[in-house]
């Protein structure tokens, strides 16, 4: 376990109409505000995606199960945003897609089209060097902090006298 302490910068609110690709125009606002780091919510309807809903045993690397979302589901999901080792923006994303009753929990990945209207609440979050690097044993991208972001709790404090 390992972690970082941030600030709160621009907090951008964004509107997907139907037929868009949410986490490509995502990525496009993203780069357009060059948003380092960010934590994202989004709600609303989709229509397609390429979804991993798990993997077939919890074996490192693991194997995703991968499934296929074709029609009209409501969604609410919850992300992340960091820069791969390359400096391009990468996006985790974990949500719930419903039809009729019936949920799937997936992380999305690919091929999102937006049914009717999807919003986006995305906080930039400022003073944190991490960055979502390949990670070679796990096949997946991982969070990675670097040592100019670090606060320890064993950092002595100076209080001056008054």
């Amino acid at each position: 376990m390992d972690y970082r302490t941030g600030e709160i910068g621009k907090i951008l609110v964004i509107r997907f109409d139907d037929g868009d690709d949410f986490l490509q125009e995502l990525l496009n606002v993203v780069k357009k505000e060059n948003v380092q780091t960010g934590w994202f919510s989004m709600l609303g309807g989709l229509r397609q995606a390429g979804v991993v809903t798990g993997p077939k045993e919890p074996t490192m690397p693991p194997e995703p199960i991968w499934a296929t979302v074709d029609g009209a589901r409501e969604v609410v999901g919850i992300g992340s945003i960091l820069r791969d080792e390359t400096g391009e923006p990468k996006i985790h994303l974990h949500a719930a897609l419903g039809h009729k009753g019936e949920t799937m929990t997936a992380c999305v990945r690919k091929g999102t089209k937006t049914y009717l209207i999807l919003e986006a609440y995305l906080i930039e979050i400022k003073n944190i060097d991490a960055t979502r690097p390949w990670f070679p044993p796990g096949q997946f991208n991982r969070v990675t902090f670097h040592e100019g972001s670090k606060e320890s709790i064993f950092t002595p404090t100076i209080k001056k006298k008054l």
